[in-house]
């Protein structure tokens, strides 16, 4: 089954073109991946998705649900993480997260079963109870992935959901997503531009640069099509790059 379909999506903001025609699909259970370097579109695209913009031309559908005609029904099983995302910091984390079960829960959603899905989906321990307040940026994302998550959605958007943590706590969030979408069949949108990670995480991705799709398949497809070790090799020769600089050269 299709979740997700996006046909010639186009967004302006005055003079700019943040997205310039793009379509995919995404298949249910599937992680796939939006990648592409700051200023790409994801986010834009993502925000269109979640319900939160709405596209200057083109369609885009979760589920068979057009996403702008039938918005308040797409809110009923999608679950958005934006990259700037924070916590009430005066709660402690299961304060927050009780919160957001009972919010949820008005939906006729088990409110308990919802709770213990997201205290262990945090991974925070006795940290748990502490306040929001005193947790690190690792901590906090990993809170908020399991608000995220808790609730169970058919598609789980999430904008760069490892975005500046460390390699401890970005492995533990990759691996949740991927046990998640595995054990509860969850559709993944995830938006980075760290296309090292992505590679490892998603089963299909889309090459996104200055609001155009460049280039879509799976990690091994596109990187035996382009003769690149990886994505970051495959996303530089689809857009016509040069890929001869230095190792740790200035990133885009």
């Amino acid at each position: 089954m299709v979740m997700v379909e996006v046909k010639g999506l186009e967004k302006d903001y005055g003079k700019v073109k943040a997205l310039k025609g793009i379509s995919f699909e995404i298949q249910e259970g599937e992680i796939f991946g939006l990648i592409g370097p700051n200023g790409a579109g994801k986010s834009t695209t993502l925000k269109i998705l979640s319900t939160l913009l709405r596209p200057t031309a083109g369609k885009a559908s979760i589920a068979g649900y057009d996403v702008v005609k039938d918005a308040s029904k797409v809110r009923e099983f999608i679950s958005y993480l934006p990259e700037e995302a924070g916590a009430y910091k005066n709660l402690t984390g299961y304060e927050y997260l009780e919160f957001m079960a009972r919010l949820y829960a008005k939906g006729g959603r088990n409110f308990e079963e919802m709770l213990e899905l997201g205290v262990k989906l945090s991974d925070l321990g006795d940290r748990l109870y502490d306040k929001v307040s005193t947790y690190s940026k690792g901590m906090t994302r990993k809170l908020l992935i399991a608000r995220a998550l808790m609730v169970k959605p058919k598609l789980a958007i999430l904008d760069e959901p490892a975005s500046g943590l460390d390699i401890v706590n970005a492995y533990t969030i990759r691996k949740t997503i991927r046990e998640f979408a595995r054990n509860e069949g969850v559709t993944f949108l995830i938006s980075s531009h760290n296309m090292l990670e992505v590679e490892y995480l998603c089963n299909r991705v889309a090459l996104i640069n200055e609001g155009r799709i460049v280039d879509m398949g799976t990690p091994a497809e596109l990187k035996e099509k382009y003769g690149a070790e990886n994505l970051e090799e495959v996303f530089m020769r689809a857009v016509g790059a040069e890929i001869n600089e230095p190792v740790g050269g200035e990133g885009s």
